[in-house]
């Protein structure tokens, strides 16, 4: 009788075992290129496809990590592109691919490392690769943010800076989401992206103006193309405090681009970077958080107006 008992326990714990495991590992659901960009601009949407078959991402091994990048055009000076936490190194091929005749261009994608250090090395390591010395960062929310770290801790690698819908060093972040952070690495891979496709949803495509290529894009990367791995390591970065560079002091020219409807960054935090940077010039717009996907060519004519003014 104790022994039959014991059996059917057993059972019921094994099958507990397997339904949790089967809810945690859950495959995050991912759609068809053509159904997820079905409402994008159809021309949009050809040319990110001619992106990705004329500039596939390179392999490079940085310390045993493997990164992603792309580098090509042309042009004495590079521009390079830092990405955000839901992005990849395509995320940047409108600016790219506009830019490519007059500048070197190179971006690329984070690995599922912890720290801006690790961000920083991989960075460096692919400007080694392609024979950069020095060059224009411009970077977008964590991109911005690692923009600020590579110009405090490399600033001879860096030619000009632009700090895009990003913060400066802060503590508001942290303890904002100091529940969530603590739980995301033990939250399953599928809720954690369906949170974040949520979040663009109802935040991030309305700031854009509705715009139908932002969603697409976004979706995309939270449907299979970024690991739950990365969005963490990702977040430590973002939440890894440093001392803000005195870019005056170092002779680093800056400009600063914001969104007043920027619902990722709040005012107070958009605020704190403008102090922080009081030489910096400030550009202003009304498009969300990801100008580079929605106003791409709006977002280029500034940052080229930007690197192009003589140097000091």
């Amino acid at each position: 009788m104790k022994a039959s008992a014991t059996g059917k326990l057993w059972i019921i714990l094994i099958v507990l075992v397997i339904v949790i495991a089967g809810v945690y590992l859950y495959p995050v659901q991912g759609a068809a290129f053509e159904k997820n960009y079905a409402r994008a601009d159809p021309g949009l949407t050809a040319s990110l496809q001619g992106f990705r078959a004329e500039h596939p991402a390179k392999p490079l091994k940085v310390n045993g990590i493997a990164w992603e990048y792309s580098a090509f055009g042309k042009g004495q000076e590079t521009i390079l592109f830092l990405h955000g936490m839901t992005g990849t190194y395509d995320i940047w091929w409108q600016p790219m691919q506009d830019l490519q005749d007059r500048y070197r261009v190179i971006s690329l994608t984070y690995p599922a490392v912890d720290s801006l250090e690790k961000l920083s090395e991989g960075v460096l390591a692919v400007m080694d690769k392609e024979g950069v010395a020095r060059a224009h960062i411009v970077g977008s929310s964590l991109g911005g943010y690692l923009a600020q770290y590579l110009v405090a801790q490399h600033p001879e690698r860096v030619l000009r800076a632009v700090f895009s819908n990003t913060f400066p060093p802060n503590d508001i972040i942290a303890q904002k989401n100091k529940a969530i952070g603590t739980a995301l690495p033990y939250l399953p891979e599928w809720l954690v992206m369906n949170v974040l496709r949520d979040s663009i949803v109802k935040g991030v495509y309305p700031a854009s103006g509705n715009n139908e290529m932002t969603l697409a894009f976004l979706t995309e990367v939270c449907s299979g193309r970024m690991s739950k791995g990365q969005v963490v390591g990702r977040y430590r970065c973002v939440v890894q405090p440093f001392a803000a560079p005195d870019v005056i002091k170092l002779k680093i020219p800056v400009m600063i681009v914001e969104a007043d409807n920027d619902p990722l960054v709040e005012k107070a935090l958009r605020e704190q970077l403008k102090s922080a940077y009081p030489s910096a010039m400030v550009k202003t717009l009304s498009s969300g958080h990801f100008p580079y996907l929605n106003r791409s060519t709006g977002f280029t004519d500034i940052i080229t107006a930007f690197i192009g003014q003589p140097s000091l």
